[in-house]
């Protein structure tokens, strides 16, 4: 199967009678004239590529809620020939734009690595005659052969011979599956021995792997990051917008010339605009992100980092995410008085040595472990045998005696022996507890005794029981979902603390809650990709860990996927982090570190909210006061340039992770904004009253003194909310301190010195900034018992 560009996603035709599938026909394969129809019919054996032109990832960066505000900011100045502030203006929505240009494409990387999986040609019988022909090309009632290291291009049917094959990264299966005559494959399976023949029954799209790659594509999950952006962007916009109205009003009503006017609402537009909202949320996860990435983590896209503060559901696979994806010896039960070490060597001598069988592979490495010098001499070996279920070797005693050695399937094994009762009780004492179990027995012809049974598992990673005991102090509650029997995952979720019900087979539970069901087994590709929707749609941010193309689509619809380091390519490109070393303490760190870039975000929005409101606010306020605007539409560019540099420092700041996992509640923020606003908004308003009666300074002086007190102010503000408890409980960060100093500074020498506004005394200044400090304290009385109120922490 290959892939082929095209922007649209493909129809699924429905295979034509004409293709109907005859055994018969593997004798001598398709003719090419057939082929051809049928490739006409049915399309080529490939999926499409979604892609998109950069031009339109630019536009789309410049075509949503707070780009327009910006837009509609430089149109006004651009009318009012004021071309510097433009400029300004149009540099801030291009930084912005640029910061999120690179953060999209995650379909196409899924996409691109797919291919990487897939064959690129294949065997074929076409005419009567062997021939390769590239994978796109085949279509159902193909014949094709099936052989050692190859890769299964489209879904066949065997119908001839006998391989294995390794299905583990598509179905979850631990164990490659013996195939022969009549059992069906899929595209992407490995053959790991044996060759067959096989007849293709579906291409493209309509294979299991082309659904799961139609799943990915399709899978997609808006950021809770984004949402909080647009709900933000939102309120502000409806508040502000109601505000400026009455501006409009209120100027026409008391007759304000025009050309008073638009620069006041040009000025209100200006301040109402979150303009590095988007910006800040975007720095601060690329900070976190480059300290993940110095601790193994590498998130693939910029949102995984705030999703990881907020989820509390992570949905893990078992195969060589929770385990090893390496079968091992895990127990050895004895028969007729040998000891282990005996009975694993006698299985050695039916185990092929050097191949790609998982099983003879484990066996011989746990009798490594354990030698035995006694053992009989092999004579010779037959493979494995699917029809037989079963492998035997011949050999010679001590003694010179002929001995035949089999090893395989119980029920296999004891019919040729005389197994007791005891046996049976230990093979289903095993098998209950997810164990595959062969066994072993060894005598002479027509005397065979039952020697032992080997009990074979897939061992769960060191580090799974210590990840899922602190996952679950952060308030994360893991769930195994795997493709394997319920046996063999519920005996995996009890050894690393998984302690719960498994979800008994069939459709979905409705209604389904994450503490229902402690594993989900037997699960397919689309099953786990469902079972993630479900927890989404009762109100869970979930992550997703896994490692094969099986786990890609619930990868990319989980608002975390995290991909571990053995992972495919296509599990890698699907999730939104990958772990770079072995283990899992990745996860715990990337919960950690969102919630910390969580806790920054936060107080930016704060700050945000809060200045926003008091901006289009205090221009009512100072219009009714004194006739005029009392902020230009520079200074408000001034204020909007030194105030966004300062917040955004906050993505640097020192934070106290959160306990529990984060949730963007956009009202209780916007509450605590308005009450936060109306006391900064109470500041500033009082060093205007002050200015206008008190010191009797005229307009110009005082649009320069508003500006000076809601610069200094908005610093005591944000100074107050950076630390949900006591301000001083923590150290701000060194380049918040730096961000700081510099505002100060900048504000100062341009009011001090009068550069391109009204000087004042530097006294004035220096008193506004020793008021907004003891302010700072006051806000702090308010503040706490405030976001104790609406449990914002």
């Amino acid at each position: 199967m290959t892939f082929s560009g095209t922007t649209s996603r493909p129809q699924e035709p429905a295979i034509p009678k004409t293709t109907a599938i005859d055994p018969d026909a593997a004798l001598t394969g398709l003719s090419s004239a057939e082929a051809r129809e049928r490739l006409k019919q049915v399309g080529p054996n490939s999926m499409a590529e979604t892609k998109y032109h950069p031009l339109r990832r630019i536009i789309d960066k410049l075509w949503a809620p707070v780009p327009w505000m910006l837009e509609a900011a430089i149109l006004l100045q651009l009318v009012l020939h004021k071309f510097t502030e433009a400029a300004v203006i149009a540099s801030l929505l291009l930084f912005n734009a640029a910061l999120g240009f690179f953060q999209e494409g995650k379909a196409q990387a899924t996409l691109a690595a797919l291919k990487s999986r897939l064959a690129l040609n294949a065997s074929v019988r076409r005419d009567g005659v062997w021939t390769i022909v590239p994978a796109a090309e085949l279509v159902p009632g193909d014949t094709v052969k099936l052989s050692l290291g190859a890769v299964v291009a489209a879904d066949v049917r065997i119908i001839d011979g006998s391989v294995l094959l390794d299905q583990s990264m598509l179905t979850g299966e631990s164990v490659p599956v013996e195939s022969g005559a009549g059992t069906e494959s899929y595209a992407g399976a490995l053959v790991r021995r044996g060759e067959a023949t096989a007849i293709v029954t579906q291409t493209g799209v309509r294979t299991k792997f082309g659904r799961t790659a139609e799943l990915v594509r399709s899978a997609h999950v808006v950021s809770s990051q984004q949402k909080a952006v647009l709900r933000v962007v939102r309120n502000l916009a409806l508040f502000n917008g109601v505000v400026i109205v009455a501006l409009v009003i209120y100027a026409t009503l008391h007759g304000m010339q025009w050309n008073e006017t638009i620069p006041l609402i040009l000025t209100a537009v200006l301040a109402a605009i979150p303009v590095a909202l988007p910006a800040t949320f975007t720095l601060a996860t690329a900070l976190s992100a480059r300290s993940l990435a110095k601790r193994g983590v590498l998130p693939t896209r910029l949102s995984a980092i705030d999703e990881a503060a907020s989820m509390d559901v992570l949905c893990s696979d078992k195969t060589g995410t929770l385990t090893r994806n390496e079968l091992s010896v895990n127990n050895v039960r004895t028969m007729s008085g040998h000891d282990e070490a005996y009975v694993l060597g006698l299985a050695t001598l039916a185990s092929a040595e050097g191949g790609q069988d998982p099983v003879d592979a484990a066996i011989r490495a746990a009798a490594k472990s354990r030698p035995e010098s006694k053992l009989p001499k092999l004579v010779n070996f037959i493979p494995f045998d699917p029809a037989k279920k079963m492998s035997e070797a011949h050999a010679i005693d001590r003694d010179g005696v002929p001995l035949r050695v089999v090893k395989g399937a119980y029920s296999t094994i004891a019919a040729l022996t005389h197994a007791t009762s005891d046996a049976e009780t230990a093979v289903d004492e095993l098998e209950k507890q997810g164990y595959r179990v062969l066994a072993v027995a060894a005598g002479a012809e027509g005397a065979m005794q039952l020697a032992g049974l080997i009990a074979l598992s897939d061992p769960p990673r060191s580090d799974s029981a210590a990840l899922i005991a602190e996952l679950k102090t952060l308030g994360v509650r893991t769930i195994m979902v795997t493709g394997d029997a319920p046996a063999t995952a519920g005996s995996v979720a009890r050894a690393v603390g998984l302690n719960g019900p498994v979800c008994p087979p069939g459709p979905l539970p409705e209604k389904l809650r994450p503490e229902d069901f402690a594993v989900f087994a037997g699960i397919f590709p689309e099953g786990k990709f469902d079972l993630v929707k479900a927890f989404q749609r009762t109100g869970h941010t979930v992550g997703m860990c896994g490692d094969g193309a099986n786990d890609a689509p619930a990868l990319r619809q989980a608002q975390i996927g995290v991909a571990v380091s053995t992972a495919t390519d296509v599990a890698k490109s699907a999730a939104g982090i990958v772990l770079t070393t072995a283990g899992l303490d990745g996860i715990v760190a990337a919960v950690k570190e969102g919630r910390s870039a969580f806790q920054r975000i936060l107080t930016y929005t704060l700050n945000s909210v809060t200045k926003k409101i008091v901006n289009v606010i205090f221009l009512a306020i100072g219009l009714i006061i004194t006739g005029h605007a009392v902020l230009t539409p520079m200074l408000m560019v001034i204020i909007m340039i030194t105030g966004d540099f300062l917040g955004m420092s906050v993505t640097a700041d020192n934070v106290r992770q959160s306990a529990a996992p984060n949730k963007w509640q956009i009202g209780k923020l916007t509450i605590a904004g308005s009450v936060l606003g109306s006391c900064l908004l109470a500041f500033a308003t009082g060093a205007l009253l002050i200015g206008a009666y008190w010191l009797r300074m005229d307009i110009r002086a005082l649009q320069t003194f508003a500006m000076v007190a809601l610069v200094f102010g908005s610093e005591a503000t944000l100074y107050s909310i950076r630390e949900r408890d006591r301000m001083w409980r923590s150290r701000p960060g060194i380049w918040m301190v730096i961000a700081s100093i510099g505002d100060i500074l900048i504000i100062s020498i341009l009011a001090i010195r009068g550069i391109a506004i009204q000087s004042l005394p530097i006294a004035l200044v220096g008193g506004t900034l020793l008021a907004a400090l003891f302010f700072a304290f006051l806000l702090d009385l308010v503040k706490v018992p405030l976001f104790r109120l609406l449990q914002i922490a």
